[in-house]
């Protein structure tokens, strides 16, 4: 079987899907990409009429090929079947005269649930295909949605223990007991002094650190992540683009063939990463739009080629997105500069010595080919959840509120826009609530959030998701906050 995957900096570092599951990050720090996926063959008319399940082991069965088609199966259909509050997985919804697809009906009520559900079984097979027989310790940093998905799809999970960070007074009050009160005897969660970029930036240097990968190693733990640098979290995305797409054909929306936009809200850049993916596989996409809040350094970047994380750090309504480090950018570098490892390392050492790095005119050209760059302020943000509400009775969470608004702002007569809904609305409540019903909260700003989840479902008649209805009521377990530099003492702890 032919090593595939390599590191975006080292064209020496290379391994089978399995591999890059299970390992996470690569040793010299660089993610895990598949160097000839631009020439992997899709018949897309085979995909027409089936299932999401049925899309979903296409797709994998073609990016994982070191998994038999029958391990592949069987996984997917673990993930999924009897998961989901929505039989479609990702439903599609038209609203007005655009779409949305609806990522947010798993368990914990956000897109990262898609993969999250399959990650745990893909490592677990992964693992016994490699003859791994080390404890596997999963190290996760999150802005909010990534941390209960990943500790959920991974609670009890024989041989794997789980660790998340999160940034203390960094994500909203949902997302923070969804976590706070997760049960499982193998899950971990810490608040760090800090922001997301902090607890990122603390995890990388972990993976990295052979000493750190030895040591375990003598404890027969072994090191992994469930964050989107892992290709596992990745691949599973790529699905929901070519079922959105086969969707609106079943539905005479568009004609087989037919190019059309999408607009994700992203601060990692994975989810539209997986967008990209699903072009390189042939998938008919005019244009990728990245949609950015108020810390837009992605949509800067698309716009001058420049890259510069040295700026001030905003708190918004859209805290998922939160972020000055977009780790998966990285991954789009190797592809768009032709594979050019060494060129990519260059830049991501200028990123960590500069805090800044700049592309050549040829790579910015091909990046601007196809994505483009918006962003949303809060008020903005807010507007739009408003607009929407009173026009299409539709209720936005604010992070897919801020990919509405930028793709308004990005019309392309002629191509029909779809839009990647990645929370449920009550993850946000009272942003959400605040949009909305303004003129009749004024000075209710400290109202419990878990009340104004109640009073958004009375006015509005969304039904609440079954996993959030009770949270309130659920024991706080995990209530620790350390220094963002303190990780390692964790493990103390959890080993």
């Amino acid at each position: 079987m032919r090593r595939n995957y390599e590191s975006t900096r080292n064209q020496e570092i290379k391994c089978l899907a399995s591999e890059a599951v299970v390992k996470g990050i690569a040793l010299d720090g660089g993610l895990f990409v598949r160097n000839d996926i631009e020439d992997l063959e899709l018949d897309l008319k085979d995909l027409l009429n089936k299932s999401y399940i049925d899309i979903a082991k296409v797709i994998l069965s073609k990016m994982l090929d070191d998994y038999e088609k029958n391990e592949i199966d069987e996984l997917v259909e673990k993930a999924y079947i009897g998961k989901f509050s929505n039989e479609e997985i990702t439903p599609v919804k038209k609203v007005g005269e655009d779409f949305v697809v609806e990522l947010f009906h798993g368990p914990t009520s956000a897109f990262k649930d898609i993969a999250l559900s399959l990650l745990p079984h893909l490592l677990k097979k992964s693992l016994e295909k490699n003859n791994i027989k080390e404890e596997v310790l999963i190290l996760t940093a999150t802005s909010g949605d990534t941390g209960k998905a990943a500790l959920e799809g991974f609670k009890d999970v024989p041989g794997i223990k789980i660790l998340v960070i999160y940034p203390n007074d960094g994500v909203s009050k949902v997302q923070e007991k969804q976590m706070r009160s997760q049960e499982g005897s193998n899950t971990f969660v810490y608040a760090i002094n800090g922001n997301f970029d902090d607890a990122q930036s603390q995890v990388k240097k972990i993976f990295t650190d052979n000493d750190i990968k030895e040591e375990l190693l003598e404890k027969q733990v072994r090191l992994s992540s469930a964050n989107s640098i892992n290709i596992g979290r990745l691949v599973p995305q790529m699905v929901y683009y070519f079922y959105s797409y086969m969707k609106l054909v079943n539905l005479n929306e568009i004609t087989f063939g037919e190019k059309i936009n999408f607009t994700v809200p992203t601060g990692n850049f994975g989810d539209i990463l997986a967008g990209y993916y699903a072009k390189l596989l042939g998938l008919p996409i005019n244009r990728l739009i990245c949609a950015s809040n108020e810390n837009n350094i992605l949509c800067d970047f698309i716009k001058t080629g420049t890259y510069d994380k040295n700026r001030e750090f905003y708190k918004t309504i859209s805290p998922s997105m939160d972020i000055l480090i977009s780790s998966n950018l990285e991954r789009l570098l190797y592809h768009m500069s032709g594979n050019e490892n060494k060129y990519i390392d260059n830049l991501m050492k200028d990123l960590k010595n500069k805090g800044k790095y700049e592309i050549s005119g040829d790579v910015r050209n091909n990046i601007r080919e196809i994505f483009r760059g918006g962003y949303s302020t809060d008020e903005e943000t807010k507007a739009e959840i408003k607009k929407i509400y009173e026009k299409y009775s539709y209720v936005l969470d604010p992070h897919t509120a801020v990919a509405f608004n930028v793709m308004e702002k990005n019309r392309e007569e002629g191509y029909k826009n779809v839009v990647l809904a990645t929370a449920s609305p009550y993850k946000f409540s009272k942003s959400v609530y605040e949009a909305i019903f303004q003129d009749e909260i004024d000075g209710d700003v400290e109202v419990d959030e878990f009340e104004i989840m109640e009073r958004l479902h009375e006015r509005t008649e969304v039904k609440i998701p079954e996993n959030l209805k009770n949270l309130k009521d659920k024991e706080d377990i995990h209530t620790s906050v350390i220094d963002k530099d303190k990780i390692m003492d964790c493990f103390e702890v959890i080993l």
